[in-house]
């Protein structure tokens, strides 16, 4: 077994090989002046999970880091995309602590960056086998999330009142069917997506793409409950962003939330529908609604949801190959339900 000063070792190494790559992507026919703000978004850090999947997985079925290093890079610029979308949509001023790329530089220079990112997912400086293969998979995981953000808007009981496509369509109510559909395509496809690329740059067959796409797939599901789980009982300081986003943003869409209301009192579930249904949340109110969820078991019966689907995605890695990069894949697992950030 590996330890978490291997894992980082290794996702340090793949990080290292990678940012050159999405470098090289980005900056693909765009003046040299321009090369700056481009590469901000990317610059300000990352986990680099998703690449490392894809590199991971494509290593563990015989393939070589350098056959998926580019349908690698082109993931992590899809993942960046949605995320300099999501702050624009969101207001989010801080990621990773630093500004967002809306904020230092405007929404309207963010949204010529994010026409950058979208042509540069699609684009590869060398030819790669399954060209064809692996850009179906991007688009169709492009329009996945695409899915999942509509969902994830129109499940917020409040705001942007000058939308008026929102302002009718939204949820009033919101099942626990309903949100797994969300982070189903909002999280989940783009997790499967890296396990199924890799698996594809390494030539597996059809039965270790469905058990890599199984692989990926849950751990997308757990990797977005813990992310729900961070968004309320998180530590500001080393998220680097606030806590009770979510309810900031009036969303429904959190699974801790969610538990939450199936435990609150009439009375308590008034009093957060109200918070959230606030024309202004104020600090106050964040703190009110925390305070209402954390007096509910929501957080260990969302932890109990999140080991389920880890359980699952470690049963497809059982059932792949017996090597160093399994190994590592399954410490990224628990790494990724235990991380703080």
């Amino acid at each position: 077994m590996t330890n978490a000063k291997d894992l980082k070792l290794e996702i340090k190494k793949i990080t290292k090989a990678v940012d050159p790559a999405i470098d090289k992507i980005l900056c693909f026919s765009v003046l040299k002046n321009h090369h700056d703000i481009i590469k901000y978004p990317i610059s300000v850090g990352g986990k680099r999970i998703r690449p490392a999947l894809a590199i991971l997985t494509c290593q563990m079925m015989g393939g070589k880091a350098k056959d998926s290093l580019y349908p690698a890079a082109s993931l992590e610029i899809l993942h960046n995309y949605t995320l300099i979308i999501d702050d624009i949509i969101d207001h989010g001023e801080l990621r990773r602590k630093k500004q967002t790329a809306w904020k230092k530089y405007g929404k309207v220079m963010a949204e010529f960056i994010s026409m950058d990112y979208a042509a540069s997912i699609f684009y590869f400086p060398e030819n790669i086998k399954n060209k064809e293969k692996i850009t179906k998979i991007l688009a169709k995981t492009l329009k996945a999330i695409t899915d999942g953000q509509i969902l994830d808007v129109l499940f917020e009981q409040g705001g942007r009142e000058d939308e008026i496509y929102i302002v009718k369509n939204r949820y009033s109510r919101i099942s626990i069917k309903n949100y797994f559909e969300m982070i189903r395509s909002k999280t989940a496809s783009l997790f499967q997506a890296c396990s199924e690329v890799g698996g594809i740059c390494a030539k597996a067959n059809d039965r270790k793409l469905k058990l890599l796409k199984g692989f990926g797939f849950n751990l997308g599901m757990a990797f977005q409950i813990q992310d729900d789980i961070l968004d309320i009982f998180g530590d500001e300081k080393k998220l680097g962003k606030k806590i009770g986003k979510d309810i900031e943003e009036r969303k429904l869409g959190n699974i801790i939330i969610l538990l939450a209301m199936s435990e609150f009192s009439l009375k308590d579930k008034k009093k957060f529908l109200n918070i959230l249904r606030k024309k202004r949340i104020s600090s106050k109110d964040i703190k009110e609604g925390i305070d209402l969820i954390k007096k509910t078991k929501a957080q260990e019966k969302a932890y109990k949801l999140e080991m389920n689907y880890i359980k699952k995605a470690k049963q497809s890695l059982a059932k792949l190959p017996k090597n160093k990069w399994n190994k590592i894949l399954v410490d990224l697992t628990d790494y990724l339900v235990k991380r703080k950030v």
